[in-house]
This record gives C-alpha cells, sequence and structure tokens, in this order.
C-alpha cells in the first residue's frame, strides 16, 4: 500500500500541501482533480523527493516503509514512478540504453540482462503504444513532440513495472488520438500486472471514455476535499471546483 498521512509541504516558507491523507492499495485507479495552483505537481515531486520541496509534517510509505528520508532512486526501487507533466530533453543520453539502464537498475542483478534479449522486451512494449522502434536509436526526448514525450514517459513505466504509478497531468497537450493510445496502452500494462495501482492526476473529463478509476478526489488548497465516484464529474462539470 501507498500510504500518505497528515502530509505538509513546503518549498522555503511557503506552505503548498496542508493535511493531505490518501491511501492506495494494489491494483487500484486514483484519479486526482482540482484547479490551476492546487499543489497537484507539488504532490508528485514530494512523492518522489525533489529537494526543492520538505516534508514538514506526515508521512509517505510504501508497504509500511517510511520514505520520507530515501533519495529518489531509492524511492523507485520500492516500487514508485512518476510520469512528469513536461518531460525534460536530455542531449547525449541514447533512449534505449538509458531504458535498458533503468531496467537492470529497478531489478538489480539477479534480473540484469543482455542487450539483445532486453531488446526484445522493449519491441513487445513499443506494440501497446504505437510508438516506433526509430525513437530507441535517439536521444532521450531530444527533438520529440509533446505526444511523444508522453508515450515516452509510459514506455518507461511499462518497462520499469511499479508497484505505485503517478501520472502527472500526461494527457495534457495529448490529440484525441494519442490520448486514447496512451489510457488504452495504460489499462493493457494493468491488465498484464493486476498489483499495479495508479494515480492519475488531469484536468480533463475526456480521460474517463477510457479508463474506470476506483476513486476520484478532488484536490484544493493542498488537500482532499472530496472522495467519490463518477458522480463527482459530473458535479465538477456542472459547478466547477467549488
Amino acid at each position: 500500500m501507498l500510504e500518505i498521512k497528515n502530509l505538509e509541504v513546503r518549498t522555503g516558507d511557503k506552505l503548498i500541501i496542508n493535511n493531505f491523507n490518501l491511501d492506495i492499495n494494489p491494483g487500484e485507479t486514483h484519479v486526482l482533480m482540482g484547479p490551476n495552483g492546487s499543489g497537484k505537481s507539488t504532490l508528485c515531486k514530494a512523492i518522489m523527493g525533489h529537494p526543492k520541496y520538505t516534508i514538514t509534517k506526515g508521512s509517505i510509505s510504501v508497504n509500511k516503509k517510511n520514505i520520507k528520508n530515501l533519495e529518489s532512486h531509492e524511492r523507485a526501487k520500492l516500487g514508485l514512478f512518476v510520469a512528469m507533466q513536461h518531460p525534460t530533453e536530455i542531449p547525449g543520453v541514447n533512449f534505449s540504453n538509458f531504458l535498458r539502464l533503468a531496467y537492470n537498475s529497478r531489478f538489480g542483478k539477479d534480473k540484469k540482462i543482455p542487450v539483445f534479449k532486453f531488446r526484445k522486451i522493449l519491441k513487445d512494449k513499443l506494440k501497446i503504444l504505437d510508438f516506433s522502434e526509430k525513437f530507441l536509436e535517439r536521444n532521450l526526448n531530444e527533438g520529440f513532440s509533446g505526444g511523444e514525450k508522453k508515450k515516452a514517459e509510459i514506455l518507461q513505466l511499462a518497462v520499469l513495472e511499479p508497484k505505485y504509478a503517478i501520472l502527472d497531468e500526461t494527457d495534457s497537450g495529448l490529440d484525441i488520438d494519442a490520448l486514447k493510445t496512451v489510457f488504452n496502452g495504460l489499462k493493457e500494462i494493468q491488465n498484464k500486472n493486476k498489483q499495479m495501482a495508479f494515480l492519475i492526476i488531469t484536468h480533463y473529463e475526456k480521460i474517463f471514455e477510457f479508463i474506470s478509476p476506483d476513486f476520484i478526489h478532488v484536490f484544493k488548497d493542498g488537500s482532499i476535499v472530496e472522495t467519490g465516484g463518477m458522480e463527482i464529474i459530473e458535479k465538477i462539470h456542472k459547478q466547477g471546483y467549488l
């Protein structure tokens, strides 16, 4: 279980996350929605240990292990993953090599595999996202379109098989075809690994044409103010984030 209890997060003297509570069980899909500036991206970065954000109260635990003092790579090895809202271009880092090194680091020496075998794994994952093999020969995100960068993030997710995947507005900037490909890909990934859980952060109701979450949360002023099912979407559609 991913457990977030009474979380308070600051950057400098500014309080951004306040009394945030959320439990995510294996296999569940949660959606977090809220107005701009409410702290959703800050939450993602705090969960992964971004140095700009300081947890001043509360705890984050993965399967009962408190990760507050762990480095980002240590959190990743425990099974956390964040697909970034704005993926960074990294010149000089081959995408395929990056994925293989990340895979070997994530699973350790016992599952370390040679290049040719990893390439086969990659090809199978590419099919899920309708992603061309030519991108594997390019540098990580360099020259990629917005949609290609988002697909690259989900390809990383498919390869690394995290226990808890957090998607920070992965849907933003995607056209309808790319949106369908990405979220159908996520469903297929979860169908193959039914213990994988998702926290999907979004502004857009369109994603509910492709996913059926277990819970929808309304996030405002740094904390969850309402939790429920699809009835919340109807409420937001009519009233906005009151």
